[in-house]
């Protein structure tokens, strides 16, 4: 007695979620350098550190990261510049 073949449950599915990859996202760099330039400048204002200890140890993590969506000279000054700055306010 021959058995009729039914369709794989995993076949059905793949081709049910087969979509199109997900698009990936790249951040306009203008937006992050106007963003970082509003950052540094606050800096600049400041006589000591104008942060939380939370809100400055997340700039110390987002300044780099978003720095890297600009060319590579200007996300290594502006990432300097924002060191110095920072440098100067915590000895303050």
């Amino acid at each position: 007695m021959s058995r009729k073949r039914h369709p794989d449950m995993f076949e059905t599915q793949t081709e049910m979620f087969a979509a199109e990859p997900a698009p990936v996202y790249r951040p306009d760099p203008q937006k992050v350098r106007a963003r970082l330039h509003n950052l540094l400048a606050e800096a600049r204002a400041a006589q000591t550190v104008p942060w939380s200890r939370p809100v400055l140890t997340l700039y110390k993590t987002i300044f780099p990261e978003m720095s890297r969506h600009l060319p590579d000279d200007e996300a290594k000054q502006l990432c300097f510049e924002f060191e110095a700055e920072l440098a100067r306010l915590e000895a303050a």
